[in-house]
């Protein structure tokens, strides 16, 4: 059956980009009709699922990547400030949508959890100061301590300090209102409350092709896999969130501005814990410095994660290779994704990252053993019988041209967007699902910009700091964490 429709919003892929687009259109023009596509049985099976990422609520609270030390010794903190912006915009509709009853109980999907940093070693010290000096009087980065003394840590939580030589030095920070995430219950609680305002989910439908007609709709071929009929649809407005599948859906919809972009996967490893001994002994999510070459989602983290209602602790990541751009995709993707327009650019990444590809190489040799010393750096009672190896998500970095640099490798995310702005589509990772919510307004801005000053109001009756910052006003900010805290059951 081929549907000869013409709809105003067709979503491609189901994880929380999807879900966090769609449930702003459905508020701020509830008249039109909503399309999901989604290739595999269920919504939020891929990066969004909360066993294919590490679920911190990206605040740049304890993320060190976010604050890199420059040459000369110093460390900038605008980046974390604007990532800690970005999340306070999510965790503000976040708590909006509870508020109206539209999300369930914020337990279901987002929990407060401690962000710490730890590090080891003088030099690491010296940086963690100065990092805690630039930030501690920064408003959306209230009750930061910092300590140098074992037995403190020790008190923020036991598995640090157990067994660890009291003559090693050691630093480390924390801020008791960080949050862990279900990204995989939020998806699926946007996606649910989506369906009850009028929009139409399909899974197991996947988006072969797309080309733009001359009247400025798209053209959408399907394929439904429960029985392998073909299916199409027209669309108005197309977004691409499919993840690592972004960057071949935009190549096919043929438009000029995805050309030059490449992708470059990076798969993962978590270690896992659910005994309930070990667990009891550390509620924080705790970040430490990445390994050199290493990409910045692989700074190793020993987490707290609540799923299902569940508590277990997460190590890791292990940053593996695989051709791959999803994690149920195949090994083509790669190579399949190689233009004539993007060669260039990708042979100039391989060239100047010759530092992570050895700290790949030598991740993918790495055994279970090795993987367990580096646990034990965080936490040194570690035993291997209390840990399982799962496989994390795929993550696809971004690879650009960029005028007098050639091809570089962009950590973080990118929208790409058609001159008409009648397509957009995400490519990237961390910190991704943290900040769907600004994300997807700037999609919103971008491809919408005669509407958007007209949904204006509306978007800051959501979100109430929409078009101005928090930072730099201590009482708003301050009233800004407490309100969202309370409608969220967080700590403060």
């Amino acid at each position: 059956m081929h549907s000869e429709e013409t709809v105003d919003v067709v979503l491609i892929g189901g994880g929380i980009m999807s879900a966090t687009l769609g449930s702003l259109i459905s508020r701020l023009q509830p008249d039109w009709s909503i399309r999901v596509y989604e290739r595999l049985g269920e919504v939020a099976q891929e990066s969004s699922n909360a066993w294919n990422n590490a679920g911190t609520g990206h605040a740049a609270l304890c993320e060190l990547n976010y604050m890199p030390e420059a040459k000369d010794g110093t460390v900038d903190a605008s980046k974390a400030i604007s990532i800690n912006e970005q999340f306070q915009i999510s965790r503000q509709y976040w708590a909006y949508l509870v508020e109206q009853g539209d999300l369930p109980e914020p337990t279901n999907f987002i929990n407060t959890a401690p962000h710490m940093t730890f590090v080891r070693g003088q030099k690491n010290i010296e940086y963690l100061r100065k990092r805690v000096a630039a930030l501690k009087d920064q408003p959306l980065f209230p009750g930061m301590e910092y300590t140098e003394d074992l037995e403190r840590i020790a008190q923020w939580t036991p598995l640090l300090a157990k067994r660890r030589n009291p003559k090693q030095k050691v630093a480390a920070t924390r801020i008791e209102s960080g949050t862990d995430v279900d990204f995989g219950a939020l998806t699926r609680s946007l996606f649910a409350d989506l369906e009850k305002r009028g929009a139409q989910v399909n899974t197991d439908t996947q988006v072969t092709w797309l080309k733009r007609r001359k009247d400025g709709v798209w053209n959408l071929k399907l394929r439904r896999l429960v029985g392998n009929t073909p299916d199409s649809v027209r669309a108005r407005f197309v977004f691409v969130g499919a993840g690592g599948g972004a960057l071949a859906l935009l190549q096919h919809s043929g438009i000029p501005e995805i050309k030059g972009f490449g992708g470059f996967p990076i798969s993962g490893q978590f270690l896992r814990t659910t005994n309930p001994k070990i667990v009891a002994q550390h509620q924080a999510k705790v970040y430490g410095k990445a390994a050199v070459g290493a990409p910045p989602m692989s700074v190793p983290h020993l987490d707290t994660r609540v799923v299902d209602g569940e508590t277990a602790l997460l190590f890791g990541p292990y940053a593996g290779f695989t051709p791959k751009f999803l994690k149920s995709s195949t090994w083509f993707d790669l190579p399949f994704s190689i233009r004539l327009h993007n060669i260039g650019t990708m042979l100039g990444v391989a060239f100047k990252n010759f530092d992570l590809v050895k700290y790949l190489v030598g991740e993918l040799l790495a055994g279970r053993e090795k993987k367990m010393r580096a646990l034990r750096e965080f936490m040194p009672t570690a035993k291997s019988e209390d840990w399982e190896l799962i496989t994390a998500g795929q993550r696809v970095q971004v690879m650009k041209h960029e005028d007098g640099k050639g091809g570089v490798l962009q950590f973080g995310t990118e929208v790409i967007t058609g001159a008409d702005g009648s397509i957009a589509g995400l490519l990237g990772a961390s910190p991704g699902a943290s900040t769907a919510a600004p994300i997807m307004l700037d999609v919103l801005k971008r491809c919408f910009p005669d509407r958007i000053d007209g949904w204006a109001p509306k978007i800051r009756e959501m979100i109430p700091s929409y078009g101005t910052t928090l930072n730099g006003d201590p009482e708003v900010a301050a009233a800004s964490l407490a309100r969202t805290a309370k409608a969220l059951q967080l700590q403060a």
